[in-house]
């Protein structure tokens, strides 16, 4: 007998468009998949300004900021405590609202 696949619910702001996807997917990824957010990098966290987002709700679901991330952080202007880069936090088991700061 398989095991149902366990997801969760990405919501993006202004939108309101939720998306499910598996715990351990990038934002970006899930994010992309919705055609919500686009990408140069390929996920490297070298384009900054266009996976920038704020987390509103679940931000201790997402996996932690390693040293990259949070360098990059550092450089964006109007990055907060709130900031993510999609491209590198990584969905746990709870629900998350983002809020989409650049558009596809």
């Amino acid at each position: 007998m398989s095991q149902a696949t366990t997801t969760v619910t990405l919501t993006a702001m202004p939108s309101g468009t939720t998306v499910e996807a598996e715990p351990g997917t990038t934002l970006l990824d899930a994010l992309r998949r919705a055609g919500l957010m686009k990408h140069e990098c390929d996920g490297g966290a070298r384009c900054v300004n266009l996976c920038h987002l704020f987390v509103l709700e679940g931000r201790k679901s997402l996996s932690k900021i390693q040293r990259e991330e949070n360098e990059k952080l550092d450089t964006i202007v109007g990055a907060s405590s709130k900031s993510r880069l999609a491209c590198q936090a990584k969905l746990g088991e709870e629900p998350v609202t983002v809020e989409l700061l650049s558009f596809v």
